[in-house]
């Protein structure tokens, strides 16, 4: 081994300087270092193969928009699968038959609609899309939140039972807050999609929730018929139940849409609407019925008759909606001012503007005036 120079020694052996270059020359060489392109995942450069079809999905070819990232492109892509109108809640009352021309039976679900009311209209600009609030039914005001009853009380509607959301196309779906949705918003033949919860079946096992075959009944099997078995794998996939894993579980009381079912009849005395075939859940559950989103809207003249109707049956909803609110901020400030006992005690009086209107309403319901009550 050489032996190791001394640190003066070392010093000799050092290369000189390199001199420097021209100005101009280090100018353009420093310059082209630097503008040379990096190659790391930010400045978009892989190592990965280029795709073979990077234009697969959602491709102008299809009839699709161009993806994007924005809410209204959203919207846009989803406009063809949104209906244009507004649903309604019903109660699923059981099963029955009708009987065809030539014979045939043609099962079919009955669904009553009870005070299906719209509550609220939801909009682009306030909540990123359109859709109408329904309510449906109704509950007693002391089983109800003091939060929801100032939300029922400032538009001027009892409280519901339940409420749902209906997401339209655009802002022609919208509907009037307070006018009630009868059976006749469909017609006969229409094509719809009914939601609700499938029927609970509780704790379930293996072979019933996802039809598994089951182990051997003899051959050494030890009270293990019905069992599921393995449930993963050992060393090689992480010794791990890999998620996802079919296993016994609660079974059923999930959201199931049956789409496209034919309307056989409709009942505006009755209620009801009467569609074709099967719908889940047990009887006495909240069904939601919308037009069916897989085929073509109703037609244009249906839906301005439809719109017609609405708006004669209930000519004053805008009238009501505005007095609800004003007489909502003025019980919302005495209850501030804690002067709403001495308001009920006396009794509410109504302006000359809200009595009007009660009277116009009676009229139209058919009932007495207020003034011929008070003289009873």
């Amino acid at each position: 081994m050489a032996p190791r120079l001394a640190p003066a020694t070392r010093l000799t052996f050092r290369l000189p300087l390199r001199p420097s270059s021209p100005a101009p020359l280090l100018l353009q060489t420093t310059t082209q270092f630097h503008t040379s392109a990096p190659q790391h995942v930010k400045s978009g450069w892989s190592t990965l193969p280029p795709r073979a079809k990077p234009t697969r999905f959602n491709q102008v070819t299809s009839g699709l928009p161009a993806p994007t990232t924005g809410p209204a492109a959203a919207l846009k892509r989803k406009a063809q699968s949104t209906p244009v109108r507004a649903g309604v809640l019903a109660v699923k009352k059981g099963m029955t038959a009708f009987m065809g021309l030539t014979g045939t039976r043609i099962p079919c679900t009955v669904l009553q609609l009870d005070r299906v009311q719209t509550v609220l209209n939801k909009t682009r600009k306030g909540h990123g899309y359109w859709a109408v609030q329904v309510g449906f039914g109704e509950r007693d005001p002391k089983n109800v939140g003091a939060p929801m009853l100032g939300y029922y009380e400032a538009k001027g509607i009892h409280p519901k039972e339940q409420l749902a959301e209906f997401r339209v196309r655009d802002e022609k779906g919208l509907l009037p807050v307070g006018v009630q949705l009868m059976p006749d918003w469909f017609y006969i033949g229409q094509r719809v999609d009914v939601r609700s919860n499938s029927r609970g079946m509780g704790f379930a096992g293996g072979m019933k929730r996802h039809g598994f075959s089951g182990q051997e009944a003899s051959h050494g099997n030890s009270k293990n018929h019905r069992t599921i078995g393995s449930a993963g794998p050992s060393q090689g996939g992480g010794s791990r139940v890999l998620p996802g894993k079919k296993m016994p579980g609660r079974m059923g009381n999930q959201r199931v849409t049956v789409q496209n079912l034919p309307i056989l009849m409709i009942d505006n005395d009755l209620g009801i609407v009467v569609v074709k075939g099967a719908v889940a859940g047990p009887k006495g559950c909240v069904v939601k019925i919308q037009d069916a989103c897989k085929k073509p809207p109703p037609p244009e003249e249906f839906i301005e008759k439809t719109m017609q109707a609405l708006k004669e049956r209930f000519p004053n909803a805008e009238e009501h909606l505005q007095a609800a609110r004003e007489r909502h901020l003025e019980l919302k400030q005495a209850r501030r001012e804690k002067r709403i006992e001495e308001i009920l005690a006396k009794g509410w009086e109504p302006t000359k503007e809200q009595a009007e209107m009660m009277e116009r309403a009676a009229a139209e319901d058919g009932h007495e005036s207020l003034g011929e009550q008070a003289t009873l």
